[in-house]
């Protein structure tokens, strides 16, 4: 296969590292990342504003990547740009992977996350696409995640008869290294603004605060990395409410 690595940590993050390193064992690995961190991007982009973009061959070099760039930009800026202007026509992309992120994405977080945005736009141009995430807190390192996840990926692209999108997480502790299918869960922040009052008077607020999370019953995502599994999550762009059409619908017909 050839496969897009970005993420939304920056180029130089060990688990973008990890991830490209092996994958290039068995792949043909084209890299474009962002410059510097973009956590909490999700799927924004830049738009009438230049994008700098430097190609990187000693980064290729070093994890067997056959080209490697950094982008002056967002997440979804990287693969955009990659996919619709750095990339050989005539090589086109299988696989998008963003990750390893370095903390979790999960529950509605996923909707704030630059690494999950960055697999959308791969998703959105009809390619198979995996958002990778490691607890910030694991006991085992970037390249164990990477060992496990290539197999994986590797049976799912190959026996899915359409794109697929997958936001997978890696627990803190692993109590099984077996795949488990799971929904999102709900998680929101406690307090999640601090005050910062400076001595000349201006104030800042930084997000912060206490997880809550609202479910995380059997089969949530929440629940499988709580328990030590691997969770992943099947993912679509389409968020049209078909429920409430369907109840448009019926009160429609009810109406005659």
């Amino acid at each position: 296969m050839r496969i897009l690595i970005s993420n939304d940590d920056g180029i130089a993050s060990e688990g973008l590292r990890a991830l490209a390193a092996e994958f290039s064992k068995a792949h043909e690995v084209y890299i474009a990342a962002p410059w510097h961190e973009q956590s909490g991007m999700a799927h924004a982009l830049n738009v009438h504003r230049p994008i700098e973009v430097e190609e990187m061959p000693g980064v290729a070099l070093e994890l067997g990547a056959v080209a490697a760039w950094r982008i002056a930009g967002t997440p979804t800026d990287s693969v955009k740009l990659f996919l619709e202007a750095l990339m050989d026509p005539n090589r086109p992309i299988d696989l998008v992977l963003s990750g390893i992120n370095r903390g979790a994405n999960l529950a509605t977080d996923v909707l704030y996350s630059g690494t999950v945005g960055a697999a959308m736009e791969g998703f959105l141009h009809d390619l198979h696409a995996a958002a990778i995430s490691l607890d910030i807190d694991a006991d085992y390192p970037y390249t164990l995640a990477a060992e496990l996840v290539r197999p994986f990926l590797e049976r799912a692209v190959d026996g899915a008869a359409a794109p697929q999108f997958l936001n997978v997480n890696f627990p803190q502790r692993l109590a099984s290294i077996e795949f488990a299918m799971s929904r999102l869960g709900k998680r929101d922040y406690e307090n999640a603004f601090q005050q910062d009052a400076r001595d000349d008077g201006r104030i800042f607020y930084t997000v912060a605060g206490k997880i809550v999370d609202s479910d995380n019953g059997p089969h949530t995502d929440l629940y499988t990395v709580e328990h030590g599994g691997i969770s992943v999550t099947p993912l679509h762009a389409d968020l049209t409410d078909y429920a409430a059409i369907e109840e448009s619908r019926s009160e429609e017909s009810a109406s005659f």
